[in-house]
């Protein structure tokens, strides 16, 4: 039966630029794709019905309100026989969510030669799904998140995920951003040629919405000064509107001994790299 990675979805830049008339918000954010992540089966001979199984399927909806039932209605494929693998952690800030309907979208696009829905319809299940749509290859998200445009290759970077798990609303986070109206990413990107000076760049970016985050959830603050004490750590922020933290390495030992060092009760802890597109070729079809 086929199967597709749903990727992690990763921030390393967030900046908000305005809010519009509607009240959504004009972001301008470099997203990249972890190689870990969810996993959607589709059974081509299934009979129909939505399963979902794995170590984090506690709570995830199983009815018409779950993105990937709402993905197969939107391509006319209500009936279809889909399984979701839950591995990331829920209303995490990766993207869970819209990378799962993004991968449904792909499966049954693949076995019924069915056209992908438009930008327009992609937003009306979700902001993340239009980027979501361009895993595994790195992309640079602007206005709400249906402008869509692929950046670069980026250097390797090892990825260091933790999840505190405690919960953290998005409407509240954007209720507490003090200022609205930030600069954005420069145009056109830079290139660069390693790790390092990479996340010098990243310094000078930002997250506008890690400040608000902290301040409703200070455990974020106390995880990301976790970060930045561990050995090999380039660069430590938090992805999304949180209350998921990165960190990136360029030495893999450092990385796992930062995996070690971060390990705590409750936490999501996951040592990763930027997916590429043969990780997610073999991952999907383990």
């Amino acid at each position: 039966m086929p199967t597709r990675l749903a990727p992690a979805k990763i921030n390393l830049t967030l900046h908000v630029t305005g809010q519009r008339q509607d009240g959504y918000h004009d972001l301008d954010s470099l997203v990249v794709f972890a190689a870990i992540g969810d996993e959607v089966t589709l059974d081509p001979a299934g009979s129909g019905g939505f399963q979902v199984t794995g170590p984090r399927a506690a709570g995830v909806p199983t009815d018409a309100s779950n993105l990937v039932t709402r993905a197969a209605r939107a391509m006319g494929a209500a009936n279809a026989a889909l399984r979701l693998v839950k591995h990331l952690p829920a209303a995490a800030g990766m993207g869970g969510g819209s990378s799962d309907a993004a991968a449904a979208l792909r499966l049954l696009a693949e076995d019924r030669a069915l056209s992908l829905p438009t930008t327009e319809a992609l937003m009306a299940l979700g902001a993340d799904l239009p980027v979501c749509m361009a895993a595994p290859a790195p992309a640079r998200m602007r206005g709400r998140g249906d402008r869509v445009t692929p950046v670069a290759p980026l250097p390797p970077l090892g990825l260091l995920i933790v999840n505190p798990g405690l919960p953290l609303s998005t409407p509240a986070v954007f209720a507490a951003l003090q200022v609205r109206q930030n600069p954005p990413m420069p145009d056109p990107l830079p290139h660069w040629s390693d790790a390092r000076q990479f996340c010098d760049w990243l310094r000078t970016m930002r997250n506008d919405l890690e400040a608000p985050a902290r301040l409703l959830l200070p455990r974020i603050g106390q995880l990301l000064e976790e970060f930045a004490a561990a050995p090999g750590c380039l660069l430590a922020r938090m992805t999304g509107s949180g209350a998921t933290c990165f960190g990136v390495f360029d030495d893999p030992v450092l990385l796992a001994a930062a995996a070690h060092q971060l390990e705590a009760p409750g936490r999501f802890v996951a040592a990763t790299q930027l997916l590429t597109a043969s990780d997610q070729l073999t991952r999907a079809t383990t």
